[in-house]
Parts: structure tokens; C-alpha cells; sequence
């Protein structure tokens, strides 16, 4: 008995038209915004390849059920003022408004069930105690996401920044401009990035043979508040450190506030990195070396990435179920005026 024959999908008439899979669907969905020798070139993939179009995907964009994505993002403190917040609701934003999606944005304490009937698909930002909405979600069926965190360990797509890489990035430039005595703020350590990125510094400073000394590192949570703190104790050691790095611009920019109050110059007596690219960091005293995450392009990746799987777009496969996506964005180190050789 022969086999059935293979299914052609939209992964395939991408392929052939050379575009992204997201092109593919929006020429099917009749966006006005493609271009048209771009729409005629996936639409004579269509007619070669006799691909016929998942009824799913014409329901979403049509506007029938489950045409929304819904955003679930871990309340904390300062949360609409959070830069890294910010960059992802704009990101997803965007995302949904291409794709003609609507966007219904959840804070959650991480223990209340989710109301996950009113949307298509969850997007998560991070895991911070919430991992059992994603495991019920997933039970249920629902197409998922995680972003800002690896899940290696649950059938869930993810879209992620390497904070390893970047945490190391900070530290090997320090130590280019020939910093020893370098001390870190991380980030909340019950986060994937806040562990990561205080990884990736400690490795970059055993692989030069640079001691990794437990005064120069302070537990922090992202926000000014604990900087402060870290920064008013780093500065009344008796060998105060030449450099931080801080796990977010905002600890960074806390940091210099700290150090110029009490008469240290930035960057001459003292170096500072930060994490994020938060465009804060352009605007004080000194501009912020930091380390740039692209939050942006994450959220809207995310959106494009959910939508895809909301349409079951792996062939033979119902909507809600395609193969997994599991993504790491790489990191930038962007270098202004906040970092220098040390003075001594």
C-alpha cells in the first residue's frame, strides 16, 4: 500500500516563494500592505504547489473566534514604568496590529487561574511563579508562548535573550580596559535573566583569572531602590571596586547617581555598565555603556511566531498544535562615555 502523499503547507509555499511564513498569510488573508509583486509570487506558489489554505487561518483573520493573543506578564513594582516592560507591550503591540489582532494584557500574581477562553493564544512574559498557568494552558490546549525565558523542560515555544552571552559581554569589556576589581548588581536571581546574566559575568572573570569576590556583588532586583543600596556599599569598602556592572540601566544610571554623590567620577574613578539599551541612559551626566536587549523585536517576533502556531501551520497538523519554535536572541554591547581605564 503506498504512502499518503505529503501535505503541502504553508511552510512550503513560503519556501518556494521566498518569503516568510507570515508573508504567506497575509497575502492569504488579503492585507493591503503587501506588496504586490511579493503577493503575486506567493500566490503562484499557491497555484504550482495546489496549496489549500488551513479554514483556521481564514477564521482568525476574518475576525471568528479566538482572534485575540493574550498578554500575561508577572506583576511588580513599577510596572508601567519598567523600560523592559514597555519595549515588550509596544513589541507585541505592533505585532497584533499587523497581524489585525486584538491584544488583551494580563498582570498576574501567578496564582490565580487564567480566563484563557477569551483569546487564541497566551503569550508569557517570563515564568516568575506562574508556571502552572503555562502547564494548564498547555493542558488545555491552548497555543502558547514564552518570552525572556528558556523552558527546556515543557512543550512550549519560546523566544528568548541570550543572557549568559551578555553578562559575559559586560564583564570582558571591563576587563579590556583593564578593570580587576569589578563588582556586579544582578538582577532578581528568581528570574532566568537575573541568573543567567550573573553566570555569564563570573565566567568572563574565572576565564581571565579574576577573582570572583563575594563584596563586589550585590543582590538586587532590577529597580534603583536596591542599586542604591549596593551602590552606598561598594563605595565604603576599603578597596572599593573600578567598575559594575548593574543587571538593568536603571541600576546602572542609580549607581552613577550614587558614586557622584559622593564625589567619584564617572567614568575616571569609577566604570559603569548597564543592561537593557534604555534610551534613559542617553540623557544623564554621562552616557551609559549597556548591554542591548531587543525587547522590541522579541514581543512582535513573539506575536508572528503564536500566530503561526494558532494556525497550525506544520503540515498535517490542527491549529494549536505545530512543532515547537525555540529561539535565543543574541545581545549587543553598545559603548558610550560611562566606562575607562581605571585610574589605579
Amino acid at each position: 500500500m503506498s504512502a499518503n502523499p505529503k501535505k503541502i503547507s504553508i511552510v512550503d509555499v513560503a519556501r518556494r516563494a521566498k518569503v516568510s511564513i507570515t508573508t504567506v498569510s497575509r497575502v492569504l488573508n488579503k492585507f493591503p500592505t503587501v506588496n504586490k509583486d511579493i503577493a503575486a509570487r506567493v500566490q503562484e506558489a499557491i497555484v504550482s504547489l495546489k496549496f489549500k489554505p488551513n479554514p483556521t487561518a481564514q477564521r482568525l483573520a476574518k475576525g471568528g473566534a479566538n482572534t485575540a493573543v493574550g498578554f500575561v506578564i508577572p506583576g511588580f513594582p513599577g510596572i508601567f514604568h519598567s523600560f523592559y516592560a514597555v519595549e515588550l507591550m509596544r513589541g507585541i503591540g505592533h505585532g497584533c496590529e499587523t497581524l489585525r489582532l486584538d491584544l488583551i494584557f494580563h498582570i498576574t500574581d501567578g496564582h490565580n487561574p487564567l480566563k484563557s477562553n477569551y483569546a487564541g493564544g497566551l503569550i508569557f512574559a517570563d515564568i516568575i511563579e506562574n508556571r502552572s498557568q503555562v502547564e494548564e494552558a498547555l493542558s488545555q490546549g491552548i497555543p502558547c508562548l514564552v518570552i525572556n525565558h528558556m523552558v527546556k523542560d515543557l512543550d512550549v515555544s519560546y523566544i528568548a535573550v541570550d543572557n549568559v552571552k551578555g553578562g559575559a559581554m559586560a564583564a570582558e569589556y571591563l576587563i579590556s580596559l583593564g578593570h580587576k576589581r569589578i563588582a556586579t548588581v544582578t538582577g532578581n536571581i528568581q528570574t532566568q535573566a537575573g541568573i543567567d546574566r550573573l553566570e555569564g559575568f563570573q565566567k568572563a572573570l574565572m576565564k581571565k583569572d579574576i577573582a570572583f569576590d563575594p563584596k563586589y556583588v550585590f543582590k538586587g532586583d532590577y529597580s534603583r531602590r536596591s542599586a542604591r543600596t549596593a551602590g552606598e556599599r561598594f563605595f565604603a569598602l576599603d578597596h572599593p571596586p573600578t567598575a559594575v556592572f548593574a543587571a538593568s540601566d536603571d541600576m546602572a544610571l542609580e549607581i552613577i547617581s550614587v558614586a557622584m554623590e559622593h564625589g567619584i567620577k564617572v567614568p575616571e574613578d569609577i566604570s559603569v555598565v548597564g543592561f537593557d539599551d534604555n534610551p534613559a541612559g542617553l540623557f544623564g551626566p554621562v552616557s551609559l555603556t549597556t548591554i542591548k536587549q531587543p525587547l522590541f523585536a522579541m514581543g512582535q517576533e513573539a506575536v508572528e511566531v503564536l500566530y503561526d502556531i494558532m494556525q497550525g501551520k506544520q503540515e498535517g497538523l490542527p491549529a494549536g498544535q505545530a512543532g515547537l519554535v525555540r529561539k535565543v536572541l543574541a545581545p549587543e554591547l553598545i559603548v558610550r562615555e560611562s566606562c575607562g581605564a581605571p585610574s589605579s
